[in-house]
């Protein structure tokens, strides 16, 4: 194998803890991030937004999202459910809210670099 190349099994790998309703693992290459999310009922993912393109892919459980700064007019409110994904695009805000205990995987492309160091400091607003 090359040098470059990794591999993991999920449940080998720690979870961190965001808060005390949101846990994550992470993998990373050079220009893409694959993570699992835990989101326990009521959790919620602050308004935010980021450089990096996002994929949701909600494995079990389902998210209500609000698409939109919070003051705009056009703000969209859509469920992402299991078996569904959501694709964010760049610098869009977003907030996101637990409807059930639920288990997603994001990719993000770049990796949230946020994330990687632990300045992801919207999580407690």
């Amino acid at each position: 194998m090359s040098s470059s190349v990794r591999h993991a099994r999920w449940d080998d790998m720690p979870k961190e803890k965001v808060t005390d309703a949101i846990s994550r693992r992470l993998f990373t290459g050079e220009r893409m991030m694959l993570a699992h999310v835990y989101l326990d009922k009521g959790a919620i993912v602050p308004t935010h937004a980021h450089d990096n393109e996002q994929l949701t892919y909600i494995l079990d459980g389902a998210l209500r999202f609000w698409i939109g700064a919070e003051d705009a007019p056009d703000r969209q409110e859509l469920v992402v459910s299991a078996g569904e994904v959501l694709y964010i695009p760049s610098n869009v805000p977003h907030k996101a809210e637990a409807l059930d205990d639920t288990f997603d995987v994001d990719v993000f492309s770049p990796p949230r670099q946020d994330w990687l160091d632990g300045t992801d400091t919207y999580f407690h607003k």
